[in-house]
């Protein structure tokens, strides 16, 4: 079960492959003047985080118009992200939850998918500037997706 609405978003720093090589990511330098908005996925490579992922990608001028940074988290390497990122021109950051410390700091930690091992569970977070959660989703399954919706409508608030 994803932590609630009002509750302090975990503060995480997570590697993301850049052409300059890896990088940290760190929450806490989001905020203070944007919202972030918080993305797990299950794995890289497959057909519904595709479409999540670039479905994001072609409506980031929508959240930069509401004043947020988007970050896509899943238990991928790095480099598996990046390779994903440049075949489907996700544009948005990706970090590697490698460890799933900070998947499970958020609760949402899905058990044995497909027998395949723990990952990530579908969910959405959006993070006010002063870094409590205004928004918390998790789907019934990995096949749904967040309500994009309700994401914007929290970030217009």
């Amino acid at each position: 079960m994803p932590i609630a609405v009002g509750s302090k978003a975990p503060d995480f720093t997570l590697k993301t492959k850049t052409s300059e090589g890896l990088k940290d990511v760190k929450l806490s330098d989001h905020l203070g003047t944007k919202s972030v908005v918080l993305l797990f996925f299950p794995l890289a490579f497959t057909s519904v985080c595709t479409t999540e992922m670039c479905d994001t990608t072609a409506g980031l001028g929508d959240y930069e118009k509401l004043g947020a940074s988007v970050i896509g988290i899943s238990v991928d390497s790095p480099f598996a992200q990046e390779a994903w990122a440049q075949i489907n021109k996700i544009k948005l950051t990706l970090v590697s939850d490698l460890n799933k410390e900070t998947t499970k700091a958020y609760g949402v930690l899905f058990p044995g998918l497909a027998g395949i091992g723990d990952t990530a569970a579908r969910a959405a977070f959006v993070i006010g500037s002063n870094g409590l959660i205004k928004y918390a989703e998790q789907t019934a399954t990995p096949k749904d997706l967040p309500n994009f919706a309700a994401i914007k409508a929290a970030l217009a608030s």
